[in-house]
C-alpha cells in the first residue's frame, strides 16, 4: 500500500484508481444499508461518496456491495482438490479470505504436507490464512502418518500467512494439563487459538476456556452455543457437508450474541461447493432463517476478521482492503462481481483472475498396506456387540449394544438388520494394524464402500455387507494410491482416485465433483440412505467426537477416551 497516494485520494486531491458509483453499501460497522460511491486506491478503500475524481468508474446500477466473505474455519483438503481448484470454486461466490487448518494432510505427511498447502496456496486470488494443526495425531488411540510436537509447529511461526493454533481437539489433554498440549498452547501464546470441544459443559468447559482457547465450531444446539458464549468462546456456526448444524443454531443469534458469532464451512464436498456454495450459502441460509441480512453478513465478514485480528479487512471503510462482493438481491445474495484488493477477480460466477499452475511433485506415496494381513473375519466370543450408530447429517454417533448375527462361529454383517461390518486399516506404515467393528445407519443392502479420507488419521476405512466386497473396495483404493471406492463382490463399481496424500485429486473440481456424485449414487443404489455416504464414512473413525468410534487400534469410547471390547458379556 502506498499511503501518501491513498491519503491524497481520500482528501480528493488525486483521482481514485477505481470508483464504484450508484452502489448500495451493506455497512457491517454501522448496521446500515445506504446509497454511496466507493473510491479505491492501491487496493484499499480510500473513501465513500459519489462525488470523487477517478481514473476508472463502474456504475453498479443500485446493486448492493458488502465486504468480501471470510470462512472462519475450513479444511481445504475436504474439498478433495488442491488450493488453486478450491479457489476457483469459492472466489466466484464472494469468498476472499479463508482460515484453514491443514491438519488433514498434516496427519498424513507432517510438516512437508503443511508446507505443500502453504506453497500451493501462494499467489491465489484468495487469501489462504493458516492455523497450525494442534493435534497430529488427534489422540493416542489412532495411528497417523506423522506426529507434530510444539517444537515442530514453532518452525511455522515465521510464515507470513500463519495466524495461530488450529482447533485443539484433545480437550481431555487441555483439561487434564497434559504437558505436550500445554507446550503447544504456550508456543502460540498471544496468537489466536481455536477450539474443538463437542458437548463440553460445566467445570470441564471452564477449564478448557481458561487455557486461553478462543472458539468452538462443534455446537449442535442453541443451548450449547449459549453455554460456550457464556464461557467466553467465540462460536462458529457450522454448515458442512456432513454436519448440517446451522438451522439448529440460528435461535442462538440475537442482538446480544451476534458479535461473538462467525460462520464456517469446516468440511464441504466439491459438489456442495459448486451447487450450494461456500460461506455465501450460509449467509443465504441464515437470512432465510430470519436473521437480518446485515447481521448475516457481519457474521461472515467483520466478526471473523476481528476474531483473528485481521484489522485490514471485514468491512467497507477507509483504509480497509477493497475485498468486495457485488450482488442484486439482499434477501438472497449471489455474487455478480467479486473484487480482491480492488481488482476484479470474478464475474457472473466465473473466476477471471489467473491461477498459478501448481503440481504435487515431491510428495511421497502415502498408502502402504500389508495386504497379506487383510483379514476381516471376527470370531464370536459373546452374543452381543457394541455397535456404532450413525446419525444422519451429524458427526456424533450413538453407542449401541445389539445382538450379534453369528454364522459358523463368526460375527458377521447382517444387512437385513442394517448391521454392517466396519474396518479401519492402518495405511501409513504397513503395520498390519486393523480395527474391526459393526455399524448401523449406513443402510447398505449389499457391497461395500471404502476410502482413505478418514478424519483425522486418514487410515483406510471400509464399511460393507460382506467381507469379499470390503476387500475388493479396500484394495481398489490402495492400488489407486488413495481415494474412495464402491465395490460389490469382486467388482469395483465406482472409483475416485485421490493420489495427493490419499486426500486430494489433481483433476479439475468439476471432474472431481462428477466422480464423487457417481460414488454417492452407486452407494445409494446399494441401499445407503445417507445424504453423503462418503462424508459420513470419513467421520466414523474420528475418535474425538462422541460417542463410539473405530480406529485402527479398536473401538473407542469417546466419553472415556479408551479402547473398549467389541463383545459385551
Amino acid at each position: 500500500m502506498h499511503l501518501p497516494h491513498l491519503l491524497a485520494v481520500a482528501r480528493g486531491d488525486e483521482p481514485a484508481d477505481l470508483l464504484l458509483t450508484n452502489a448500495r453499501l451493506v455497512n457491517v460497522l454501522s448496521g446500515e444499508v445506504y446509497k454511496t460511491g466507493i473510491a479505491i486506491a492501491g487496493g484499499r478503500i480510500a473513501g465513500l461518496g459519489e462525488d470523487r475524481p477517478a481514473r476508472r468508474t463502474i456504475d453498479l446500477d443500485k446493486r448492493f456491495v458488502a465486504p468480501g466473505l471470510i470462512d472462519a474455519h475450513v479444511h481445504i483438503e475436504s474439498s478433495l482438490v488442491t488450493p488453486p481448484e478450491f479457489a476457483r470454486a469459492v472466489v466466484p461466490r464472494g469468498v476472499t479470505t479463508v482460515v484453514t487448518d491443514p491438519h488433514e494432510i498434516g496427519n498424513v505427511l507432517g510438516l512437508p504436507g503443511i508446507r505443500f498447502m502453504l506453497e500451493s496456496s501462494e499467489g491465489l486470488p484468495l487469501d489462504v490464512l493458516v492455523n497450525a494443526p494442534s493435534c497430529v495425531p488427534a489422540s493416542r488411540l489412532e495411528t497417523s502418518g506423522a506426529r507434530l510436537e510444539a517444537e515442530d509447529l514453532q518452525t511455522l511461526l515465521d510464515h507470513p500467512r500463519l495466524l495461530g493454533l488450529a482447533e485443539v481437539m484433545d480437550y481431555p489433554g487441555v483439561i487434564g494439563g497434559d504437558p505436550g498440549v500445554l507446550a503447544k498452547l504456550r508456543a502460540f501464546a498471544g496468537r489466536p487459538v481455536d477450539g474443538h470441544c463437542p458437548g463440553l459443559q460445566g467445570r470441564e468447559l471452564d477449564a478448557y476456556a481458561a487455557a486461553g482457547i478462543g472458539s468452538d465450531h462443534e455446537c449442535v444446539t442453541a443451548d450449547e452455543a449459549r453455554a460456550k458464549l457464556r464461557a467466553g468462546l467465540t462460536v462458529f456456526l457450522r454448515e458442512a457437508s456432513g454436519a448440517r448444524n446451522l438451522l439448529d443454531l440460528l435461535p442462538a443469534v440475537s442482538a446480544l450474541t451476534e458479535r461473538r458469532l462467525c460462520l464456517c464451512t469446516d468440511d464441504r464436498l466439491p459438489e456442495d461447493l459448486l451447487e450450494e456454495g461456500s460461506i455465501d450459502h450460509l449467509v443465504r441460509f441464515a437470512i432465510r432463517g430470519g436473521v437480518d441480512p446485515v447481521t448475516a453478513f457481519r457474521m461472515a465478514t467483520l466478526n471473523p476478521a476481528e476474531h483473528y485480528g485481521l484489522s485490514d479487512r471485514g468491512a467497507v471503510a477507509p483504509g480497509r482492503r477493497a475485498d468486495l462482493i457485488v450482488f442484486s438481491n439482499l434477501s438472497a445474495p449471489r455474487a455478480e462481481m467479486v473484487f480482491r484488493a480492488g481488482e476484479l477477480v470474478a464475474e457472473e460466477g466465473v473466476l477471471v483472475a489467473p491461477l498459478p499452475a501448481r503440481g504435487a511433485a515431491g510428495l511421497p506415496r502415502s498408502v502402504r498396506i500389508d495386504t497379506s494381513r487383510l483379514e476381516f473375519a471376527i470370531p464370536a466370543t459373546a452374543g452381543r456387540v457394541r455397535v456404532i450408530g450413525a446419525v444422519p447429517d451429524q458427526l456424533v454417533t450413538e453407542s449401541l449394544v445389539l445382538p450379534a448375527t453369528v454364522r459358523d462361529g463368526f460375527a458377521v454383517a447382517d444387512p437385513s438388520r442394517d448391521l454392517l461390518k466396519m474396518a479401519v486399516i492402518e495405511r501409513h506404515h504397513a503395520s498390519g494394524d486393523l480395527g474391526l467393528g459393526f455399524i448401523r445407519g449406513v443402510g447398505l443392502e449389499r457391497g461395500a464402500i471404502a476410502g482413505t479420507v478418514a478424519h483425522d488419521h486418514h487410515n483406510l476405512v471400509v464399511v460393507g455387507a460382506d467381507d469379499r466386497s470390503m476387500r475388493t473396495a479396500a484394495l481398489a483404493v490402495a492400488e489407486a494410491g488413495g481415494g474412495q471406492a464402491v465395490a460389490v463382490g469382486g467388482e469395483v463399481v465406482s472409483l475416485l482416485p485421490l493420489p495427493i496424500a490419499g486426500l486430494m485429486s489433481d483433476r479439475p473440481i468439476e471432474e472431481v465433483a462428477r466422480r464423487a456424485r457417481e460414488l454417492r449414487d452407486a452407494a445409494r443404489q446399494l441401499g445407503s440412505r445417507l445424504r453423503e455416504p462418503f462424508m459420513a464414512l470419513s467421520f466414523f473413525a474420528l475418535e474425538v467426537i462422541p460417542a463410539l468410534k473405530l480406529t485402527d487400534q479398536g473401538l473407542v469410547d469417546v466419553e472415556r477416551m479408551r479402547i473398549v471390547g467389541l463383545f459385551v458379556d
